[in-house]
């Protein structure tokens, strides 16, 4: 093993206008993720530990209770960074009152001190609902022990000192067996990750062991702006954090990509459906559409094809939330003929839209208010409104369009 490397500090990034670009972190977290692997990832990235003993040193803990150390280790052969907290006086084990009240008096950036403290409060509120107590009286062990302490504001300070603007991450592994806690044997993962893991995609293609570690999973559903597969982005630095344990089907490494995306519109990870069919009655596909409207679909959408035998068919496509895989799929197959299904994830940029209701020489309406940022795109009336105006006034729909439209635009 070599020691750390030290790299120069970098410069706080200037405040970005619109068009330039953003500096995303994505964390590939084919292995798992941790509080101690996050650490070291980002180290790898460039951030100095001499830095980060600097910085903790402004909580309201005693220098002497603990030594940090970053070195270059193997995991399968592969280099990584393996950070390590060692705790050299014993220390009490808090609640979360006490890490928030801890946080909020250092002296720590303002920045820093809302992302812990947003880490944390998940962490406890996932706490608070597995053991059945108030978010305050939470009693932390493993979690609000220093080294997750120093984990968690580490990771905090790192993101702010590599200037951080938007994080991303994969899928997680969920693990499988046990794991031995304060509060005895554990099923993986533990009772605070599962609940943690809610609306995360996860898999479970790796074998037995902890993966995923409540801190880990905390930092994510912190943090997170989407899961899945990486926004377009141009890859700069990759740093590697190595875990404590050495798997036998996978290297033990967080790998995380630092990058820049030159888009700054907003978007999200969402579900494609798709099937084929060819022998059902086409009076049922209205219905369908809306039952899976209903259901929570974002759009439904139907194609003409040509099929085998020369048979006219349609593709029914859906767009979905990730958590309502399943529900449209099997809804889709309910109500129709099909009897398989396809799915692929995809990544959408969207604008922003408000629906808002607005005062007319017609009346008051309710239209739609798209924006770019903070730059109006376009107002677009609702149909059945417009509707209902042109049928109790007796104009034609498409006046109604133009008057709605040009005294609800505000340029």
């Amino acid at each position: 093993m070599s020691a750390l490397r030290f790299f120069p500090r970098l410069q706080t990034p200037a405040p970005k206008s619109k068009g330039d670009n953003l500096k995303i972190l994505y964390f590939d977290c084919f292995a798992g993720i941790s509080g101690d692997m996050t650490v070291g990832a980002l180290i790898d990235l460039g951030v100095p530990c001499q830095f980060l003993k600097e910085e903790l040193a402004r909580l309201p803990i005693s220098l002497s209770g603990y030594s940090l150390s970053a070195e270059e280790t193997c995991r399968h052969g592969i280099r990584a960074m393996k950070f390590s907290v060692r705790v050299t006086e014993d220390q009490p084990h808090r609640h979360y009152a006490d890490i928030a009240g801890m946080i909020e008096q250092s002296s720590l950036a303002s920045e820093v001190k809302a992302k812990a403290g947003q880490i944390f409060r998940r962490l406890a509120e996932a706490e608070a609902k597995v053991h059945g107590v108030e978010l305050g009286r939470v009693h932390f062990h493993e979690v609000g022990a220093l080294d997750s302490i120093i984990d968690i504001v580490g990771t905090s300070l790192c993101l702010n000192f590599l200037g951080i603007e938007e994080v991303y991450a994969s899928s997680l592994p969920l693990g499988s067996g046990y794991v031995e806690t304060a509060h005895g044997r554990l099923p993986v993962p533990a009772p605070a990750t599962a609940e943690l893991l809610k609306g995360i995609p996860v898999h479970g293609e790796l074998g037995c062991g902890e993966r995923v570690t409540p801190t880990g999973a905390a930092i994510l559903a912190a943090l997170c702006s989407g899961f899945g597969t990486p926004p377009p982005f141009t890859v700069t630095e990759v740093g590697s954090g190595a875990g404590d344990r050495d798997f036998p089907d996978t290297p033990n490494i967080l790998r995380v990509m630092l990058g820049e995306k030159t888009s700054q519109l907003p978007g999200d990870e969402i579900r494609v459906l798709e099937t084929h069919v060819d022998d059902m009655n086409p009076e049922i596909l209205g219905f369908l559409m809306d039952r899976l409207m209903a259901a929570g679909a974002l759009d439904v959408a139907f194609s003409s094809l040509q099929m085998k035998k020369n048979r006219p068919g349609v593709c029914i496509t859906i767009l979905s939330p990730p958590a309502l895989l399943e529900k449209l799929a099997r809804m889709l197959l309910t109500e129709t003929s099909a009897i398989g299904v396809r799915h692929y994830p995809a990544t959408r940029l969207k604008l922003h839209r408000t629906l808002e209701e607005r005062d007319t020489s017609l009346g008051r309406v309710r239209v739609k208010v798209i924006r770019d940022d903070s730059a109006l795109v376009r107002v677009a009336p609702e149909f059945e409104e417009c509707r209902r105006i042109a049928e109790v006034r007796g104009i034609p729909l498409q006046d109604v369009y133009k008057i709605i439209e040009r005294e609800t635009w505000e340029p």
